[in-house]
């Protein structure tokens, strides 16, 4: 197989580079300075090349530059990658690195002590978002290929819902603000990522009703008739939990049309192109740009 040939799918390319999925599909929706081949399942297939390239510009950013300073560099000089190194560990995946070891050797106080130690060098959502939500992701990779035990999944797991919980909780809501539900779509059963979301939404002073998992669809309608929210955010992390999801989306749609629904989670952001365009104003994306701009969008259609 030439290096031309597409051999590394993106689960395999975000552990070699340690850049999350949703960051390097954003990244490839946003500047298309790659194009991977797609297998007959619809899989991105990365080349060496690709790797090549991506490891150049996560050099860059590591060094400050934004990824689309990083990208006009790169277009504008032909010898830039020339001789490019892997990119060196930062403080934050260091400490992400030591949080995972203490998490899968069950320290709960080395655990602890790790994120408060995240909590006194960044912010709140840089810590949530950018270091508990990459080391989520791993967990359950982990857990998926038979690497760590249900034990391990279920300790790690436990332990990070308690802090995002605790720290979500602590944030007062702005009365100018709308209201919004959260919960995870039919069949789910992982709400970690959907926590943090939340966490993300109560930070920005929006009164979310965090619902989880396991919530039948009639329930969900009593819920929408009793809090009358401006947003759901429907989560979807599993590929065979997406159809259903999205038939309640446009159910829940024709219920009641002026409500904002949100979609989100790892399925979601893999949704083919010709599917995407059907569900584009619902998808909220995987990074916290996306999510700032389309809250935006959806706030300003409010005023």
């Amino acid at each position: 197989m030439g290096a031309s040939e597409g051999k590394y799918n993106i689960k395999a390319v975000s552990n070699m580079l340690g850049i999350q999925p949703g960051t390097l599909r954003a990244w490839e929706r946003r500047y298309q300075m790659i194009a991977p081949v797609r297998n007959d399942s619809g899989h991105r297939l990365y080349t060496e090349e690709h790797l090549r390239t991506l490891r150049w510009l996560i050099s860059k950013v590591n060094q400050g530059f934004t990824i689309s300073q990083a990208i006009s560099l790169m277009e504008n000089s032909s010898s830039a990658m020339e001789g490019a190194d892997p990119p060196k560990k930062d403080i934050l995946e260091e400490l992400g690195d030591k949080l995972l070891a203490a998490l899968l050797n069950f320290n709960n106080a080395q655990a602890h002590e790790l994120i408060n130690q995240a909590f006194s060098l960044f912010t709140i959502d840089k810590t949530v978002i950018d270091l508990l939500g990459p080391i989520l992701i791993k967990i359950g990779d982990l857990w998926e290929d038979g690497k760590i035990t249900t034990a391990h999944e279920h300790f790690a797991s436990s332990f990070l819902r308690s802090r995002i919980e605790s720290l979500s909780n602590s944030f007062p809501h702005s009365s100018f603000l709308p209201k919004a539900v959260a919960v995870c779509g039919p069949g789910e059963k992982h709400e970690l990522g959907l926590l943090i979301f939340t966490m993300y939404l109560r930070r920005k002073g929006f009164e979310v009703v965090f619902l989880g998992t396991s919530i039948a669809e009639h329930d969900l309608e009593v819920v929408l008739d009793k809090v009358r929210p401006k947003f759901l955010f429907l989560s979807c992390t599993l590929e065979e939990n997406r159809s259903a999801v999205l038939k309640l989306a446009d159910e829940i749609g024709g219920n009641y049309p002026a409500l904002h629904i949100g979609l989100g989670g790892i399925a979601i952001d893999s949704i083919q192109f010709q599917q995407r365009q059907l569900y584009k104003e619902n998808i909220v994306g995987m990074t916290r740009m996306e999510w700032e701009k389309w809250l935006k969008k959806r706030i300003d259609q409010l005023k």
